[in-house]
């Protein structure tokens, strides 16, 4: 697929002056520059994140107030519930909070619920209401969820059960009567930081809890390996806090990880030291497997079991999830693609809707991503559940999936979500023309550029910039994630040497000079574009910079990413 080359500017100014004050390759300055670093100090907490940075937990709106609640129904002996999304998110909130609280308070007056994906949905559910209601629990404490429940809520409050909402979801019109309500998007709130995940906040709620009480800090960064996980997973800006959290959470996973992720880690074979993108791609699609195809209680089972044999087996049980959740992700999106491809109206439209009554609902937001690397646009992807239809959208920047949905309203029975993904339910009968609607506003709003991918570059390097000192302080800007995504590097007028070869039909295996410098990579799925380098003419590389190791040795190797002929 052919993609739009946007290179990243820095100011020069700035550049020199850090680089000046940092002694190190100019490339990376301008990179340091594009994230906002522009001295010493900045760039110190930048490479050495420093717990002792983290934002008093008391600055959060309502926190006395959600300290007190806890503190007060512990004192007076009443039972709280944990209550938590189905997501890798949810799942690593409720386990760090259940165990926190058992440690301050009587296991047995604590306890843990995740709504059902299939049954109950989404968030707040009245089942779980009920559950509370019928088991004698006064207090729930909503983690990653709870900020769009009003009603529920005002349920809750009159069956005499309190909430205490931990979100960062964007708050509505209208806020859920709980009893404290910690989300530092709340407009009033004046904490500092505003991007950190469910886990995030619920982690500041344990460390709140832990001043109040005395406890040691250190107590609490037990916990940092679920809430990096969690930051990895719901992929919220490697910024700030999350930065911070996210860097020892990382360092903890590969020194000391609890007893769940290490289960995890061995059962998957993965390679030590792992990087956030292992635990985006090895760890979180098997948590997450277990509410995609079932019940996502097993997943807090895992992190909270501390035998490592029982850790083991609801690991496996999760490891077996994955696998199902990836065939059935296989098996629909060829099933998808071979329809679209069948149909020449289909193929050439400027958005994908695509339904059939048989699909997995819990794989269906997958596919739409899948078809995305495919077919560039706004895509959704329908099947039926009970005698609704249900589906999962995903777009591309330039239309607001969120909003264009909005102009669907009067088709739909129900939608949410944000700019990017979102998930909708609609009568049968109206599924032919809300895909006529969907297609007419994307061909009517989005512009012609938008359907071809970007591809962000953040800066032009010769191969001879790229030596192991060089990569040794491009790996100390771990861990990346959006807003600090890997740095991408393009090399221009370099030439095939003659050893460049496909392998396995799928992939080339580049090797590649420029001014005296050799050095290979590796292009995965890019076969395609091998007649460019039989062309014997030079062309300009896009690539992010990797170790490869092999035999016992490591070398500098390109992961590439895009090439085309050079223009001069």
């Amino acid at each position: 697929m052919k993609k739009r080359w946007i290179i990243e500017q820095a100011d020069k100014e700035i550049v020199a002056h850090l680089q000046h004050a940092l002694q190190i390759n100019p490339v990376l300055c301008e990179i340091l520059v594009q994230r906002r670093i522009t001295n010493f100090e900045e760039a110190r907490s930048y490479f050495r994140p420093q717990l002792s940075e983290l934002h008093d937990p008391f600055l959060m709106k309502d926190m006395h107030l959600a300290v007190d609640c806890i503190l007060q129904s512990i004192s007076s002996g009443k039972k709280m519930l944990v209550y938590g999304d189905y997501d890798v998110d949810g799942t690593t909130s409720v386990a760090c909070m259940y165990q926190f609280l058992c440690s301050i308070y009587t296991p047995e007056n604590v306890d843990y619920y995740v709504p059902h994906r299939y049954k109950e949905g989404y968030g707040i559910s009245k089942l779980g209401i009920d559950y509370a209601k019928e088991n004698g629990f006064s207090l729930i404490i909503s983690l990653d969820c709870g900020i769009k429940s009003a009603e529920l809520i005002e349920d809750a409050k009159n069956k005499g059960i309190d909430f205490i909402v931990c979100d960062h979801h964007l708050p509505g019109k209208v806020l859920p009567p709980a009893m404290a309500i910690l989300n530092p998007k709340q407009s009033n709130c004046p904490y500092p930081y505003k991007e950190l995940c469910g886990c995030g906040v619920g982690f500041k709620l344990i460390s709140a809890l832990a001043k109040r009480l005395s406890i040691p800090e250190e107590e609490t960064f037990r916990y940092l390996d679920l809430v990096a996980t969690a930051i990895a997973a719901d992929i919220v800006p490697m910024t700030g806090e999350n930065r911070i959290l996210a860097y020892h959470g990382l360092k903890m996973i590969n020194e000391n990880p609890s007893t769940g992720i290490r289960a995890l880690i061995e059962l998957s074979a993965a390679k030590k030291p792992l990087t956030i993108n292992n635990v985006v791609f090895i760890i979180a699609p098997r948590v997450n497997a277990a509410g995609r195809m079932d019940d996502a209680r097993k997943a807090i089972q895992m992190f909270i079991e501390q035998d490592f044999k029982k850790a083991t087996a609801f690991a496996q049980i999760l490891q077996d999830d994955n696998t199902d959740r990836r065939e059935a992700d296989s098996s629909i999106t060829s099933e998808a693609l071979a329809i679209i491809e069948g149909d020449i109206i289909l193929e050439n439209r400027k958005s994908t809707v695509i339904y059939q009554p048989h699909w997995h609902k819990g794989v269906i937001g997958i596919v739409a991503s899948r078809l995305i690397e495919h077919y560039y646009r706004p895509t959704i992807v329908l099947t039926k559940s009970g005698d609704i239809i249900a589906g999962s959208a995903r777009s591309i920047p330039g239309f607001n999936i969120h909003e264009g949905l909005d102009q669907c309203k009067d088709l739909l029975l129900g939608f949410g979500g944000h700019y990017f993904a979102a998930g909708m339910t609609l009568d049968p009968e109206n599924v032919l023309a809300f895909s006529a609607r969907f297609e007419e506003i994307v061909a009517g709003s989005v512009a012609e550029e938008f359907f071809t991918p970007e591809l962000r570059i953040n800066a032009e390097v010769q191969l001879s910039d790229l030596n192991q000192t060089f990569y040794n302080i491009l790996s100390q800007m771990e861990p990346f994630g959006p807003d600090n995504n890997m740095p991408v590097f393009l090399a221009r007028s370099v030439k095939n040497d003659g050893r460049s070869k496909i392998v396995k039909e799928k992939h080339i295996r580049f090797s590649v000079t420029q001014g005296g410098r050799s050095i290979t990579g590796i292009g995965f799925n890019m076969s395609d574009k091998f007649d460019i380098l039989l062309q014997q003419k030079p062309f300009d590389l896009v690539f992010t910079l990797d170790e490869n190791e092999w035999n016992n040795e490591k070398n500098l190797q390109l992961k590439v990413i895009d090439l085309q002929l050079s223009s001069d």
